[in-house]
């Protein structure tokens, strides 16, 4: 057995000198704590203790607080709760839903299925074994007509047609031969009234977008000639069953059931498909101009409706060099802090598209032609700072809110082509989400008032609500902050239009609340059966139905004793739907003033053209203020581009 001996001899390390007992404190010393009696513990021991011992306090702190907030939770009055007023099954696992008019779709694991609302029963499904329906856009076209664009989980968009109780399948949009080549499809939308599809695609190396003319004019027709052909089917098939019996009857027995050979044959409804409007490609990257005069390029341009592409320029390379130089040397600070190594994240791209009405001066636009293969320009190009993070657009689209990764918030005033209101969430909120607000509507003789209301729900978890109605008057009210508890953690909001100010704010722990912004409190909660919780509470399937007023939501069933769940319980789940209308506490808020017969988007052109003048008018002393701010800064830059120049 191997023995260590030690070489040098064992030698007590001396006392720190804060330990030591002065000369004048040494008669009246006498210990006052027990636990002074042990002698100070030699290093490292002294620094484990100290990391120890701020650890326990760190813990038991969080401690304090977590049983401080559950003591305040327990104090403050509870909100009503609210059971579902109805509910229906579904077989298969629900991961999304869409209501339009008195039918609620539900893309499931194993296809699509449609239920009525005011029955909650089952009115038909497309059913594939292998299909999982992931997102899903529904359109109501009117006279019981809905069409459906769908997503699954292999990145196939589906475009499906709802007709009187039976569900068509038109086309699949990105379906190509061979696998290798097909593109995923991350984003779906259909437009107002069910004109237009738009479906983005992603490749290997680039994303762009689609968009389809629907002849769904012609699609009414062929489902009436369908249906007509199928009624005189089955009276056929009636007819020679009736017949077939008759013939088959023998005297003394009873007359025999025979299936008829017709009725295995259905009749197949095949729909026009839709047509390829255009493509939507990413612009060309910005380069130094070739041309050698202002002629030259002005030759190269269509016809010059277009700003703000850059692409037909005169700049050359080396004054973006200088624009460069100009700009790195002014904000040097802050791009020192952005190329810190721990500030050096790449984020997720994601692309979104809206569809947007008609303007107010013109009630149609003129009609497009079917450019698939060209290259295609916009409109209009709206600056912006930073790389946009999430969007969203009012529902009569005069208002866009673009939010972007450094924190900053732009409405844009679609009809006059400028921001209504730049603004900035608090220091380290980044958006995640944002939603317009209801507002209330303008009479007839003037425009809508330039007051938004937005709703952002930040990356952190919290809640605010910002309020803009000019370029300097923008107001953001915090409506949750983040919570210390992760339970507690928001994961979903969404707005109910119906109700102004009301939102329902979804959170981890399964709890959905309905608050109001004007207070803001918590005004009820809507809760599940004891025998159910809300599915996914970090990702809830729901959807605000805005036609019949109510919140569709998704639970599932909670098991009764420990252990894997059962096949039944794993393939099938339950809608609940809670119509706001039933529940007292919606009295607190105000109700939505209907709009006047002679709106705004329904008068001719020649009064909205009027209207927008007059309005223009009104603003005209606002704009004339602004324009010496705007040439002194022009100023300042043509001088700084001068001493540059110098200076070369």
């Amino acid at each position: 057995m191997p023995v260590y001996i030690r070489k040098h001899p064992l030698e007590i390390p001396p006392p720190s000198e804060k330990d030591w007992i002065k000369k004048d404190e040494e008669e009246n010393f006498f210990l006052q704590d027990p636990d002074q009696i042990f002698d100070s513990l030699p290093q490292p021991f002294r620094m484990i203790n100290k990391l120890v011992t701020l650890v326990f306090e760190q813990a038991w702190e969080i401690i304090e607080k977590r049983e401080a907030l559950r003591e305040a939770q327990t104090l403050k009055v509870k909100p009503t709760l609210y059971l579902p007023t109805a509910e229906f099954q579904v077989m298969g696992r629900a991961n999304c839903l869409a209501a339009s008019g008195q039918h609620v779709f539900v893309g499931l694991s194993t296809g699509l299925a449609v239920f009525n609302m005011p029955s909650c029963k089952r009115v038909c499904a497309w059913e594939s074994a292998k299909l999982e329906i992931c997102a899903i856009r529904a359109s109501n076209l009117g006279n019981e007509t809905h069409l459906l664009v769908t997503v699954d989980e292999m990145g196939l968009a589906r475009l499906f047609y709802f007709y009187r109780d039976s569900l068509l399948l038109i086309k699949v949009l990105n379906e190509v031969e061979e696998i290798s080549k097909r593109n995923t499809c991350v984003e779906a939308e259909l437009s107002q009234g069910g004109d237009y599809a738009g479906i983005l695609l992603q490749g290997n190396t680039e994303a762009w977008l689609e968009i389809y003319r629907l002849p769904k004019d012609s699609w009414l027709k062929e489902t009436d000639h369908s249906q007509a052909a199928a009624a005189v089917s089955s009276f056929r098939e009636r007819r020679f069953s009736q017949a077939s019996a008759k013939s088959l009857e023998l005297p003394g027995e009873g007359s025999a059931e025979t299936e008829s050979p017709m009725s295995a044959n259905r009749v197949e409804t095949k729909l026009s498909p839709p047509v390829l409007l255009l493509k939507v490609r990413s612009p060309k990257p910005l380069t130094g101009s070739t041309f050698k005069s202002p002629l030259e390029a002005l030759m190269k341009i269509d016809d010059g409706s277009v700003i703000g592409l850059g692409q037909n320029h005169m700049i050359k390379d080396y004054q973006w060099e200088q624009q460069d130089a100009i700009f790195r040397r002014t904000f040097q600070k802050h791009l020192e802090r952005e190329s810190e190594p721990d500030s050096k994240e790449e984020k997720p791209s994601h692309a979104v598209f809206h569809f947007l009405l008609p303007g107010r001066i013109l009630q149609i636009r003129s009609e497009i032609k079917a450019q698939p293969d060209a290259e295609l320009k916009p409109d209009t190009v709206w600056p912006c700072a930073a790389p946009i993070t999430c969007s969203a657009v009012t529902s009569c689209s005069s208002y866009m809110a673009l939010a972007c990764e450094d924190g900053t918030i732009t409405v844009w005033d679609r009809c006059l082509g400028f921001p209504l209101a730049v603004t900035a969430l608090p220091e380290g909120c980044l958006s995640r989400t944002i939603h317009f607000l209801q507002t209330s509507t303008a009479p007839r003789d003037q425009l809508p008032r330039p007051k938004v209301q937005l709703l952002v729900l930040c990356t952190d978890g919290s809640l605010h609500l910002v309020t803009v109605s000019g370029p300097r008057e923008s107001r953001t009210v915090l409506l949750a902050d983040r919570s210390e508890d992760p339970d507690q953690t928001i994961s979903a909001v969404a707005p109910i239009p119906a109700l102004p100010g009301a939102v329902l704010v979804f959170s981890w722990n399964g709890t959905v609340c309905l608050t109001d912004t004007a207070t803001p409190q918590t005004v009820c909660h809507f809760i599940t059966p004891p025998s159910h919780t809300v599915a996914s509470p970090w990702q809830p399937v729901f959807t605000v139905d805005t036609t019949n007023q109510c919140l569709l939501l998704r639970g599932d069933e909670q098991q009764q004793q420990a252990g894997p769940p059962t096949q039944t319980k794993d393939n099938q789940s339950s809608i609940f739907l809670f119509y706001f209308d039933s529940y007292q506490s919606m009295e607190v808020f105000p109700a939505v003033p209907e709009p006047p017969p002679d709106s705004l988007q329904h008068l001719p052109w020649d009064e909205r053209c009027d209207i927008f003048l007059r309005d223009r008018l009104q603003r005209l002393p606002g704009v004339s203020q602004q324009v010496p701010k705007c040439w002194s800064q022009l100023r300042k830059h043509a001088a700084a581009l001068q001493r540059e120049s110098r200076k070369k």
